[in-house]
């Protein structure tokens, strides 16, 4: 059975995610070298845990792609999360409404394609296909 563009454009979008983490995750590593670090063992567990959960986006890239449920649902989960952190940078005394837009919007957007994606595959599992 073909796959529905919806879910090609939602695991492309988590794979970029993915891609992202690691490019800050890089980042991380050369600011390491180069910059005043407070604590070198948490910055090197920063790093270690960026890396991680870029790993863990990638596989709900993946998840997506092969039309498994999990995978839709780790990807909402991030964003959500995201999404979260994007609301915690435009409040306080110290807010970013840069970060913010930048982290949160991307997030959103993700969000709502995530969730097409998993309506599709909720009617594609209705009329008999596996999802």
């Amino acid at each position: 059975m073909p796959v529905p563009p919806i879910v090609r454009i939602a695991t492309v979008l988590v794979a970029l995610e993915a891609v992202g983490m690691l490019a800050l995750a890089g980042w991380q590593a050369v600011t390491l070298g180069t910059a005043e670090v407070t604590s070198l063992p948490s910055a090197i567990a920063l790093v270690v845990l960026t890396v991680v959960g870029a790993v863990a986006v990638g596989a709900f890239a993946l998840g997506i792609g092969a039309g498994r449920s999990w995978g839709r649902s780790g990807a909402i989960v991030v964003q959500l999360l995201v999404i979260a952190i994007a609301v915690g940078s435009v409040t306080g005394a110290y807010a970013q409404w840069g970060i913010g837009a930048a982290l949160g919007l991307p997030a959103v957007t993700v969000l709502v394609v995530v969730l097409l994606a998993t309506r599709d595959a909720g009617r594609a599992e209705a009329h008999g296909n596996a999802g």
